[in-house]
């Protein structure tokens, strides 16, 4: 590659933090690769494997307690980025070199209009007059496709959809035409349709505005929808780089085939996923058989919903309220060992679903029947019983842990509170056993839930509905934020113990892959209404309704699918 065609070359890039006064950790061990003009580079790796801190460097936005070594060297247009004063490096963000981040709410100003906040880009960089940025910023909305720009270019980030809210972000980071655009992780926490919206956005607009890309991604399937070159990183090193159709035809070290495989597949079904061990080791990849799925009409009911209805009031006014009906009339029974699979968009009403069998929500109509009892109908005293044997695991795992309690007081007080285990030596043994089950260590009983990673605090999670002995599972998309390995982990430890103690899964997520995998009946629903409702294998073979036929069409299906006419 000549020296024209690369736009941004990155040499021996090392990157240590200081922890504390006598250790320090690298992050980033010796990293080359280039970012060719007009093309998309996908930066590929888990959680901690350092592709962020690798692409913070380039604009110089570490920490202050990062410290990268004078032989590293980050060359864009013949200058060393690391070697930079800050003046110009405040010159080339925002107007040469951009960046969408994973969680827009954490990067939009929220007391600011987000027409305002793109207009400052503008007349920062580009020197408009505050009209003429402002028109312009209207002009960049209606180009990312957000409708009624220019009402909405009046609105605050909060009174915008998430996918809305990341469409801002991309006006912000191309207003001022870019060369390079960094996107780390920008679709992780969004819809299927609205991760395919977005992907589909980016690609046409970095043609369009001949830009580099450089995308920052955990998921191989999503890499196969949209990049041109690939760099799988790990433990701060590059195992392997190459053209996509390469990486995904012909992969070579073990942690990309890993990373590959860790996905639930559309055509087949596992009894266990693959997982990053599997590929590392010696002896290779176990081959597992398929697992049967699909819920029987003889099947044993745990679980009923019937005519299940919640409705939200919103005040309006001084005096008024605003009725939104967020779950209308939801029929569904729950077989006994089994699990049913909640898909649909943002604002479906699947969450609030499952809230409101659990009473986190009080529900404005029909019944829940558990073992026949309906719970809609029950005091908060008879309730409790219930609570012990219906639990839930969220999304966020870092939200749903109390950062000022130990793991072994968070497996703990549920016993206490709810009268199981004689004494506290019985419960302390029980919450040891159920760490061991998920997979954790002995002394994480004794350590607090910020020392953990995100997939080791939803074990954790887990290990806490456990220590309840219940019946019934709402996973509420309790992996949807992890790494697909990490995920694949979480995947067959809740696999696990249903099988082992027949437990029953309603299990949440806008991942329709992961639904797949783990459900034997799926219920799809849109606007609060039930679109329909089958067997798993069903739904995907044979979709009756346009909507599920439109979340299916989403669904990223990697290099071969999609992309190998390209």
């Amino acid at each position: 590659m000549t020296n024209e065609e690369k736009l941004l070359h990155i040499q021996d890039l090392r990157v240590t933090f200081r922890v504390d006064k006598h250790s320090t950790f690298e992050a980033v061990k010796g990293i080359s690769f280039d970012i060719p003009t007009h093309r998309i580079v996908a930066l590929v790796g888990e959680s901690g494997s350092g592709k962020s801190v690798s692409a913070m460097s380039i604009l110089g936005l570490l920490p202050e307690n990062a410290i990268v070594p004078a032989s590293s060297r980050i060359l864009y247009g013949g200058a060393d980025l690391l070697k930079a004063s800050q003046e110009r490096l405040q010159d080339i963000r925002g107007k040469d070199i951009s960046v969408i981040f994973q969680e827009p709410m954490t990067s939009l100003n929220p007391v600011f209009p987000v027409g305002e906040q793109i207009g400052e880009v503008l007349r920062l960089h580009m020197g408009l007059a505050p009209r003429a940025a402002a028109e312009r910023a209207v002009a960049l909305l209606a180009e990312v496709g957000i409708p009624g720009p220019k009402l909405r270019a009046r609105s605050f980030p909060h009174e915008l959809s998430g996918g809305q809210q990341q469409r801002v972000m991309i006006a912000m980071a191309i207003a001022c035409e870019p060369k390079l655009l960094i996107a780390d992780e920008p679709t992780t926490a969004l819809d299927v349709t609205i991760q395919k919206q977005i992907l589909e956005l980016l690609a046409k607009l970095q043609e369009k505005h001949h830009m580099s890309v450089l995308f920052i991604t955990h998921d191989l399937g999503v890499v196969g929808e949209i990049a041109d070159e690939v760099v799988v990183m790990q433990n701060g090193l590059i195992q392997e780089q190459g053209p996509v159709r390469d990486i995904f035809e012909r992969p070579q070290h073990p942690y990309t085939k890993a990373l590959l495989a860790c996905r639930p597949r559309l055509d087949r079904r596992p009894m266990r996923l693959p997982v990053i061990d599997d590929f590392m080791k010696e002896g290779g990849l176990a081959n597992y058989d398929e697992r049967p799925r699909g819920v029987k009409e003889t099947d044993a009911v745990i679980l009923e919903a019937r005519g299940l209805t919640k409705t939200f009031f919103l005040k309006e006014g001084l005096f008024g309220k605003r009725a939104v009906p967020a779950v209308k009339d939801v029929n569904f029974r729950l077989a006994k060992g089994k699990t049913l699979g909640l898909v649909g968009e943002s604002g479906s009403g699947k969450t609030t679903v499952g809230l409101t069998l659990m009473r986190l929500h009080e529900a404005t109509g029909g019944e829940v029947l558990f073992e026949g009892r309906n719970l809609l109908a029950l005091s908060d005293s008879e309730m409790m019983a219930y609570r012990r044997r219906i639990q839930i695991i969220f999304q966020n795992p870092y939200a749903s842990l109390n950062p000022r309690f130990t793991v072994g007081n968070i497996l703990t007080e549920p016993m206490k509170i709810h009268g199981l285990g004689r004494d506290q030596k019985e419960r302390v043994e029980l919450a040891f056993e159920m760490l061991h089950r998920v997979g954790m260590p002995e002394d994480a009983f004794y350590k607090y839930p910020h020392e953990f990673s995100g997939g080791q605090r939803q074990r954790i999670a887990i290990a806490r509905c456990l220590t309840m002995r219940p019946d019934v599972l709402i996973c509420d998309e309790s992996v949807s934020a992890l790494d697909v390995s990490v995920q694949a982990q979480v995947l067959n430890l809740l696999q696990d113990l249903q099988d082992e103690f027949n437990l029953s899964y309603i299990f949440i997520s806008h991942d329709l892959a992961v639904v797949k995998y783990i459900s034997d009946e799926i219920m799809v629903m849109n606007d609060g209404e039930i679109v329909e409702i089958a067997n798993a294998d069903e739904i995907y073979l044979n979709p009756a309704q346009d909507y599920t036929r439109k979340l299916l069409a989403s669904i990223p299906k990697g290099w071969n699918a999609s992309r190998v006419a390209a």
